[in-house]
């Protein structure tokens, strides 16, 4: 095979391996457990990018969260002796900070239930509610049995006004139960939002739901409520995979209409103030710690304490405040730099690519170093890419289905390009050792056995014999009918050889019109009855010459057996030509064994 065949024939194969490893990828595809598994993969890929850029992503300042940290909750249990504290506590710490002029303050916790016991604190909370149009609260959907909880019909003020588009349903955002919070208060304002959050099968949270579905009607997240009151916008539409909120500001939804969310840090990246310390400057009247945490600030009231169990685990931290991850979606909607997954057919692309790539330089590579450095390279400056995408475009792009094929088709084509090296050198080594026109070994392989025999001789016992054989009157031959009919001759005595040896035999073009047998575990008795045979089936023979001529031709045997004749080749070879010698001086036309 010539270089452009072996090239050409490389092409082809290695096309077909990256199309094969494609078919399969996309077969194993219908499985859940390795779509799982893909995903799984996928999505610690995605962690590994969000903690990398997010290094690089500043928060909104303005964004800030008045925790009920460690600090807090062991004040309230010193103060209060339980948690929830009374909902005086909170109209006090609303009323102060309304006094610096908030933009918002938001409720990441439900107030569900009259405290009976401190009625008068809750009647000072709904005022402060209503008083101020700022103030949002929180409820949220589940899936609670009717005997546990009647399902109740919320107020139309709370729905979410779609006046485009509609969403499919889905467990992550379709509801049949409610847990309202207390009705004096859904009385008292419309700045009432939901707060489900969903994790996935890792525990881990990526994800907002921005609109909820409930008896029917939509219902907006609590950040998406704080956003639309923000933008003066009362309205939100649904097209294109996203929601729109305005010309600038949209929400990219999955196929499971949640979005991905872009997080900006490890727990506390946005600024905590203590709940507890700003009771203290409250009760001290310290109007300047007011001011310099709340003027004009976007206010998140949240817990944060593990012991409350509003702990979540984020891409970028384990243990993150539920309210950090509100807090997180609204900065988001702010920054329009929600994440958007690309799709399944995209990432195959980009696979296909680089497989296509990692594959050529594999076949145009004679050094083993350099495809390894060639295939890690490829891996991280595309992990480096699809991350700084990330970071630049909010795109998550695929990693794993580019991982799995280059790697596989590195593997493959590597084994295929060796195994047609391996072949071509068996062919070249085959050529080597090979008489062209008999196609018998040639004389170089016949010494190279015969040593290899004898080792295996001294070393194992193991006996073999020597058939030597001449064609009688081959020079006469080739005189009369010329030397392509002596070739013709040639050929087909080699073809009678082989005929009458075994698989384990070694049949050798000697020299000129002279051929050799080795005869591999084989007595000089059983040498002598082969040796006959194939003398035999020369001689009945008849042997077609160059121009059709039909004739007869006749050979001289000489048979010799390590041991009996000799313990080295030499000694052997001298042995058998002896005795085909004395063949032919006793008449030619027959097998001779002994001197």
């Amino acid at each position: 095979m010539n270089n452009n065949n072996k090239k050409n024939l490389f092409y082809v194969i290695y096309t077909l391996i990256v199309i094969a490893i494609f078919i399969l990828l996309i077969g194993l595809g219908h499985f859940d457990l390795f779509k799982n598994f893909i995903n799984k993969i996928e999505q610690s890929s995605f962690d590994l990018r969000q903690i990398v850029i997010s290094k690089y992503k500043k928060p909104n300042k303005d964004l800030v969260i008045l925790a009920v940290d460690d600090a807090t909750y062991e004040y309230i249990m010193e103060q209060y002796g339980s948690w929830p504290i009374t909902r005086q506590v909170w109209s006090d710490v609303v009323e102060s900070i309304e006094q610096v002029n908030p933009k918002f303050i938001i409720f990441d916790m439900m107030f569900i239930k009259p405290d009976l016991a401190h009625i008068e604190g809750d009647k000072a909370f709904i005022n402060t509610v209503k008083n101020h149009d700022n103030v949002y609260l929180s409820m949220n959907f589940d899936y609670s049995r009717d005997d546990i909880r009647k399902p109740q019909p919320l107020d139309d003020k709370l729905k979410l006004n779609i006046k485009e588009g509609k969403l499919e349903d889905n467990p992550y955002i379709t509801f049949t139960n409610s847990r309202t919070i207390i009705q004096e208060l859904i009385n008292a304002t419309k700045n009432i939002g939901i707060i489900n959050a969903t994790r996935d099968d890792d525990g881990i949270m990526r994800y907002a739901t921005p609109i909820f579905r409930y008896q029917g009607d939509y219902y907006p997240n609590l950040s998406l409520r704080v956003a639309l009151d923000m933008f003066n916008k009362d309205s939100v539409s649904i097209k294109n995979n996203a929601v729109i909120i305005d010309d600038n500001h949209s929400l990219t939804l999955d196929n499971t209409n949640r979005t991905i969310l872009n997080w900006y840090g490890k727990s506390k990246t946005f600024k905590h103030i203590s709940l507890k310390a700003t009771i203290d400057a409250i009760k001290n009247n310290d109007i300047k710690f007011i001011e310099d945490n709340f003027k004009n600030k976007i206010v998140y009231i949240g817990t944060t304490v593990t012991s409350l169990s509003d702990i979540k685990s984020t891409p970028t931290d384990s243990n993150m405040a539920g309210v950090e991850l509100h807090t997180t979606f609204l900065n988001n909607i702010i920054d329009n730099s929600f994440i958007k997954k690309t799709s399944i057919e995209f990432d195959f692309v980009i696979a296909i690519i680089l497989s296509f790539l990692v594959g050529y330089f594999v076949l145009i590579t004679a050094s083993v170093f350099k495809t390894y450095v060639f295939l890690i390279l490829t891996q991280v400056i595309y992990w480096i890419i699809a991350t700084y995408v990330m970071l630049r475009f909010n795109l998550w792009i695929g990693v794993v289905l580019p991982l799995i094929s280059t790697i596989a088709t590195f593997v493959l084509v590597y084994c295929e390009k060796y195994l047609l090296k391996t072949k071509d050198y068996e062919q070249t080594y085959k050529l080597a050792v090979t008489d062209g026109l008999t196609q018998l070994y040639n004389h170089r392989y016949f010494q190279e056995q015969m040593i290899t025999q004898v080792n295996n001789y001294n070393r194992y016992k193991n006996v073999f014999s020597l058939i030597l054989i001449d064609i009688d009157f081959f020079k006469k031959f080739n005189d009369t009918y010329g030397h392509q009919s002596g070739d013709c001759v040639l050929k087909q005595v080699a073809n009678i050889l082989k005929k009458n040896s075994r698989t384990s035999d070694i049949a050798c073009r000697y020299g000129g019109e002279e051929m050799s047998l080795i005869l591999t575990n084989t007595s000089k008795s059983d040498a002598v009855i082969t040796a006959n045979k194939i003398c035999l089936a020369v001689r009945n023979n008849k042997f077609t010459l160059a121009n059709n001529e039909k004739v007869n031709v006749t050979i001289s045997v000489g048979v010799a057996s390590v041991g009996d004749d000799g313990l080295e080749p030499k000694e052997i070879i001298e042995y058998a030509d002896k005795c085909l010698y004395k063949a032919k001086e006793s008449g030619r036309n027959q097998v001779i064994s002994q001197i």
